[in-house]
């Protein structure tokens, strides 16, 4: 007997799996270190990269309208919300890799990042008319620096205490 519930579930089942197989042939789905990196920061990037998988399967295919929707007033897009990833992950390198204290940025990096960062009004009305290639470049190469910072680093500075923090 069909129910919703079992719909949902079979449907959940068939999407999950589907995305699996898409995902096990790029070895996404394993967790653990990653060749030129140290163990933990490899396991740590493959966390990552797994994480980074789930916003941009479920943007497959959308158009640039798609990306532009605003359920309501209230609301942020697709894009904006993808954007604000990169802004994050962007936000995070300064502080982490660089050592900037946070919101000490360059007015240049705060005018290209604080509205995808901050979203709401802001990133209504600046974040618009971009395809998905856009994002999915923009998160890549945010991506990128990270990866290569990454490498540059090992196990003891990831476990390492930040003693600026309060």
């Amino acid at each position: 007997m069909t129910n919703r519930r079992n719909f949902l579930s079979a449907a959940a089942a068939l999407s999950a799996g589907a995305s699996g197989l898409i995902a096990a042939d790029q070895g996404i789905n394993i967790i653990g270190p990653k060749p030129g990196y140290s163990p933990q920061v490899g396991t740590l990037v493959s966390m990552l990269t797994w994480m980074q998988r789930a916003p941009l399967q479920a943007a497959r295919g959308l158009k640039q309208a798609d990306l532009d929707v605003l359920f309501d007033s209230h609301a942020n897009t697709i894009g904006a919300l993808l954007l604000h990833l990169a802004a994050t992950e962007t936000y995070y390198q300064m502080n982490t890799f660089d050592g900037m204290e946070w919101g000490s940025w360059p007015k240049a990096v705060s005018d290209k990042w604080d509205a995808a960062m901050n979203l709401g009004k802001p990133g209504r009305d600046t974040i618009k008319g971009h395809d998905l290639d856009y994002y999915v470049k923009t998160l890549q190469d945010t991506r990128e620096k990270s990866l290569a910072e990454f490498r540059k680093r090992d196990d003891a500075w990831l476990l390492s205490v930040d003693k600026t923090w309060p």
